[in-house]
């Protein structure tokens, strides 16, 4: 039985110990880690242009109705204890 494990995190912007926490879902089975365009605009995170657009596939290996990513933000992501983890996550616009 599949189950969603969730948990809050700390996301911040680069060099800044300001930021927000977050609830994200792990282990979604995704290939990398995401932030909701719209999320990322409100919390004042930088939006860096990617080199090369990444297509986005669905489930069922059709293209994703959103497009490519060409966006990303570099965080920190703030654990247990305060531990800060730089890291990266992809711009992706929720489906309507």
């Amino acid at each position: 039985m599949l189950r969603e494990v969730w948990m809050n995190i700390g996301v911040e912007k680069l060099n800044m110990h300001e930021g927000v926490t977050v609830k994200a879902l792990l282990d979604s089975g995704a290939t990398g880690m995401f932030i909701d365009k719209r999320m990322a605009a409100r919390h004042g995170f930088k939006l860096q242009k990617l080199e090369r657009p990444i297509m986005v596939r669905n489930m069922d290996g059709t293209n994703n109705s959103k497009g490519a990513i060409t966006y990303q933000v570099e965080v920190n992501v703030v654990r247990a204890h305060s531990v800060r983890h730089q890291s990266h996550f992809n711009i992706v616009e929720k489906a309507s």
